[in-house]
């Protein structure tokens, strides 16, 4: 029976070590994300089938909190309040994100002093920039008594303290932050064009304005997917923003899902009804995501 050579004993362990060290080292971070994220989360899904109230309750009652949910009308406010949020948030910034791209993408003189100023707004939290926006807005010290000031003695914009408009000025603060953070990935989309195509259409007789519906659009698909994708998860968790404002008034005028969540499950004692507002908002998002990585995932493939 031959030997076995020491030195190759000792190369197997050593490559055998560097194959599992790095799973020895993340092992105690993974476990921890699995416990205090998908663990929560499995828990907060318990409770919106219990009777929770201040403290949790393991007494199953089925989907009872369910249905007094969507009777409740702080919710359906929420749920009507998301979608303007979120529709005129999404559009706007698109929008506004795309022109700005297109306008650094000129290779204008000033773009490395430019684009950083665009991206400013997204390096601030939400409560940072929902304080500064209700200096702004708030008529007493804001823009309204600023130019009356200036000698425009009839302007007026109090929408801040009017339940009808209130919700507008989310959309105006929001718009703010997370355009600049659009434009980055339009811009990085429209620099990843190939030159050779547009030279092409320019010599085929192609106008600006076709070349941009033609060609530059709609090879931007993935970059405005993923704008999509990105604000739809911020508009749906908006919470900060909210709170910083307005604080969810006048009233509840500006209420969105998490501000709801979170009174009801710790200002309310209502645990399960919050839990299942919780649970209704992860699915939602859900609902957005996968589809979304299912495709990125199908195309790599």
């Amino acid at each position: 029976m031959a030997a076995t050579d020491p030195m190759l004993e000792g190369a197997d362990f050593r490559t055998r070590l560097q194959n599992w060290l790095p799973k020895i080292v993340l092992a105690p971070s993974f476990a921890v994300m699995v416990l205090f994220v998908y663990g929560f989360i499995a828990f907060t899904i318990y409770l919106s089938f219990t009777g929770s109230r201040m403290l949790p309750s393991f007494d199953l009652v089925g989907w009872q909190n369910y249905e007094r949910l969507f009777r409740v009308r702080q919710w359906d406010t929420a749920i009507v309040n998301l979608g303007i949020f979120a529709g005129l948030y999404i559009v706007i910034s698109t929008i506004i994100g795309l022109l700005l791209a297109i306008f650094l993408d000129q290779k204008i003189r000033g773009e490395g002093i430019l684009r950083p100023i665009f991206l400013y707004p997204m390096a601030l939290s939400f409560i940072v920039t929902g304080t500064a926006w209700k200096w702004i807005l708030d008529p007493a010290i804001g823009l309204e008594v600023t130019m009356q000031q200036w000698g425009f003695e009839n302007f007026q914009f109090d929408w801040i303290k009017d339940s009808e408009m209130a919700i507008y000025t989310i959309v105006i603060a929001a718009v703010w932050q997370s355009s600049g953070f659009v434009m980055a990935m339009f811009l990085a989309g429209l620099r990843g064009i190939d030159n050779e195509i547009l030279k092409a259409a320019q010599m085929d007789g192609a106008s600006n304005f076709q070349m941009y519906r033609r060609i530059i659009l709609p090879q931007l698909r993935p970059a405005f997917l993923s704008a999509f994708v990105i604000l739809s998860h911020l508009a749906i968790k908006s919470y900060d923003l909210v709170v910083a404002m307005t604080d969810g008034g006048p009233g509840t005028s500006t209420w969105l899902p998490a501000l709801f969540m979170y009174e009801y499950t710790f200002t309310r004692n209502q645990m399960g009804i919050g839990a299942a507002s919780a649970v209704i908002m992860l699915m939602t998002i859900a609902a957005i995501m996968v589809p979304y990585l299912y495709a990125e995932l199908r195309e790599k493939n």
